[in-house]
């Protein structure tokens, strides 16, 4: 019997491990659906990586391989998660893809609405002869986006929903390496928009089997994270205790270490300050995260009168951005008008 592409036993790690996270109960399978005839086997016990003989000898026709989680936490019933298939065929060629960004931090590829990412596609197995069928000389490349709306964070999408956004033809072997510089979920505030990306290889329909998903991966996108400062007003001057402070921190990227520091003078950005007690705030989630963060009892930090700024931090992958600033003057100093006379 022919083995189970090792791509698609290896997402049974990658996928379930991002699950997992989430605090599920998962059990993992593999369905092999068998072309023409339809016959369909499930290949049932799979642990987190590894390899499967196929549950059923591959037919002339070839045969998609489905891979399935499926979280029994769920009420009040089961809910089951297709996270990827491939088809295996006779003159079938092989696509791999790999999807990289600026964060390798994650299983699932992530990265943020501002940021680039790269697409890398390698067809092998392509043949060009008069008498190959069609199907062994051309594959189709796709490009699906699908937002998660406002807030969302993707599960219990309905994929199918997703709007296709390119269509090609790979008609060579070898390696794509494709840049794209801006994602294409649509949304008005292109800072603020959240979903997925999907890039597909699929083989080209014949008299034995249909169009089937050869290879397939997704990358999530996550929006630019905003903050506010409250409790002090720009050129405020502070002549006692420092105000409590109010700090409001909107979608940050879940890879990431945000902060509020204190430095002297103006705004500067890349100066080092010292950190408001209270203000630091680290995210390792799957999804963005938005917090309101109190901010109090400080005052030693301010050690002089003069200019001051107040600003806040988050350090990602993507370097460092300031979210929010506030500047103002510290003035405690206490001066005494008056006059000195004696009586001889």
């Amino acid at each position: 019997m022919k083995k189970i592409i090792r791509s698609i036993v290896g997402a049974t790690c990658f996928y379930s491990l991002a699950f997992h996270a989430n605090g599920g109960i998962y059990s993992n399978f593999i369905r092999q659906v068998q072309f023409p005839t339809g016959t369909v086997r499930d290949a049932t016990g799979l642990a987190a990586a590894g390899q499967r003989l196929s549950e059923l000898a591959i037919d002339p026709g070839g045969a998609r391989f489905e891979l399935w989680t499926v979280d029994s936490s769920t009420s009040p019933l089961p809910t089951s998660y297709l996270l990827d298939s491939n088809y295996v065929g006779t003159y079938i060629p092989i696509a791999e893809m790999v999807i990289r960004s600026e964060d390798g931090s994650a299983a699932t590829p992530r990265t943020r609405a501002d940021r680039p990412f790269y697409v890398d596609v390698t067809i092998t197995g392509l043949l060009a002869g008069p008498t190959d069928p069609e199907p062994s000389k051309s594959v189709k490349f796709l490009r699906h986006v699908q937002s998660y709306g406002i807030g969302g964070t993707g599960v219990g999408i309905d994929r199918t929903q997703a709007s296709l956004v390119s269509q090609s033809a790979i008609t060579t072997n070898g390696t794509q390496n494709l840049t794209f510089l801006v994602n294409a979920i649509p949304g008005a505030n292109r800072a603020k928009v959240r979903g997925e990306e999907r890039f597909s290889v699929f083989s080209l329909e014949d008299y034995q089997a249909p169009e089937s998903q050869i290879a397939s991966q997704t990358i999530q996108v996550w929006p630019v994270a905003d903050g506010t400062i409250t409790g002090i007003t720009a050129n405020q001057s502070i002549r006692f205790m420092m105000p409590n402070l109010t700090i409001g921190l909107n979608d940050l990227y879940p890879n990431s270490t945000t902060y509020a520091q204190a430095y002297k003078g103006n705004a500067q950005l890349g100066t080092t300050g010292k950190i408001l007690p209270g203000s630091g705030l680290v995210v390792s989630d799957s999804v963005p995260q938005s917090r309101v963060l109190t901010v109090s009892g400080y005052d030693k930090i301010f050690d002089s009168d003069g200019r001051w700024t107040i600003e806040i931090l988050t350090v990602t992958p993507f370097g460092v951005d300031r979210l929010a600033h506030v500047s103002f003057d510290v003035d405690r100093t206490i001066e005494v008008n008056g006059s000195f006379t004696t009586i001889e």
